[in-house]
């Protein structure tokens, strides 16, 4: 059983926990060194996706049969902790295995997904959610992207913008319209793969944070895909969309606690060896209260957000509760990153100190998968 901050987490294993040993030699060997590379560059290399499927990394709860490990959705927290842990915002992984791949394995076509999951396994065929639009927000309702039948092939019209793993991305899962006038009983997902006529990747969105992360936007201009690339049935798009969502957020929430977590533990090594006016910063009651805080802050988030995934572990797991462990989360994140950040003076401000780097990426947490308004009102429907 692992130690954590607020003591033992019963909900790791020991299997969960050799398996984290895998992922963080995997990422100080292969993704640690180079990240900042990587976020001058503004994409993670391929290479490096195929590196991850060779040592199983990837869609590790698809079955088998499809390329996966059947590991259950703890094995995929440790990979999202590592990366909040080790501050490498630029992999992708987590939304190619455990955002993309589980829409296919519940609704693509049996034939689509033995072409399609093994491929992501080995990190051959990156995988992208095509959900915003510009202008749209979070109102799915908005989406204006269309996709018209023309017999046995549906023509795809639109545009999306900020879509994580989108310069990467061999397969897009698109948001689409099939039916403009039944508002969100008109709305399909709908598969493109990288290559298809007509569609077509812009820039690569130029972010505040997450800079190794490619973030870009994506068009379609009379985008021929056969009817079988539609992920279950006509209309369907947005129940589908709501019943994924839970995950998504609680993985946003299982990163930022990690993330707070990471970034105190650098924060009071800095505090306790950096000297202003004759003593270590750490000693200072201002700071040290203000890092206890934190420390008992973070405690509580732990306990929380580990609470939610041994729900989701037995597919428990509400919308209500996920949005506010991702609410909780994301805010604290924010709220301490500054703290911490303040704590280091002027060098928190700089980009080569971890901090800095992890207070610019902590922001759009509490935009993306749903702002924390959004939230608020999810958790206020249930009052």
């Amino acid at each position: 059983m692992e130690i954590g901050f607020a003591g033992p987490r019963e909900v790791i294993g020991s299997d969960h926990a050799l398996f984290r040993d895998q992922v963080r030699r995997f990422f100080e060997r292969h993704i640690i060194p180079f990240h900042r590379q990587w976020e001058a560059e503004g994409v993670v290399p391929r290479s490096v996706w195929l590196e991850a499927g060779k040592q199983g990394l990837l869609c590790t709860g698809m079955p088998e049969d499809y390329g996966g490990a059947g590991a259950d959705f703890g094995y995929s927290a440790m990979i999202l902790e590592e990366i909040g842990r080790s501050n490498t915002s630029g992999i992708g992984f987590t939304l190619h295995s455990d955002i993309v791949a589980p829409y296919l394995l519940a609704y693509a076509t049996e034939a689509k997904k033995r072409d399609w999951l093994p491929r992501m396994a080995r990190g051959e065929m990156i995988g992208a959610i095509a959900m915003t639009e510009p202008g749209m927000g979070s109102d799915l309702k908005a989406v204006r992207t269309s996709a018209r039948r023309d017999g046995d092939h549906y023509v795809i019209n639109g545009q999306k913008t900020f879509i994580t793993n989108g310069q990467n991305a061999g397969l897009v899962i698109v948001v689409t319209k099939t039916d403009p006038a039944a508002g969100r009983k008109g709305i399909s997902l709908i598969c493109v793969e990288e290559g298809t006529p007509g569609f077509s990747k812009g820039r690569n969105l130029e972010k505040i944070g997450l800079h190794a992360q490619d973030t870009s936007e994506l068009f379609f201009d009379e985008v021929r895909v056969p009817v079988g690339n539609r992920l279950g049935e006509e209309g369907e798009g947005f129940s589908q969309l709501i019943h994924q969502l839970p995950q998504e957020r609680l993985m946003i929430a299982i990163r930022a606690a990690a993330s707070i977590e990471a970034m105190l533990e650098e924060t009071v090594t800095y505090a306790k060896g950096r000297q202003a006016f004759g003593q270590a910063v750490f000693d200072f009651q201002h700071n040290r209260f203000r890092l206890a805080d934190a420390k008992s802050q973070a405690a509580m988030l732990r306990v929380f957000v580990d609470h939610c995934l041994a729900l989701h572990l037995k597919r428990e797991l509400s919308v209500e509760l996920a949005a506010a462990a991702k609410l909780n989360a994301t805010e604290m994140q924010n709220r301490l990153l500054d703290d911490f950040l303040q704590i280091h003076g002027g060098y928190g401000y700089m980009a080569e100190y971890p901090i800095g780097r992890a207070w610019a990426d902590a922001r759009v947490g509490r935009i993306f998968g749903g702002s924390s308004e959004i939230m608020k009102e999810i958790i206020a429907r249930t009052l």
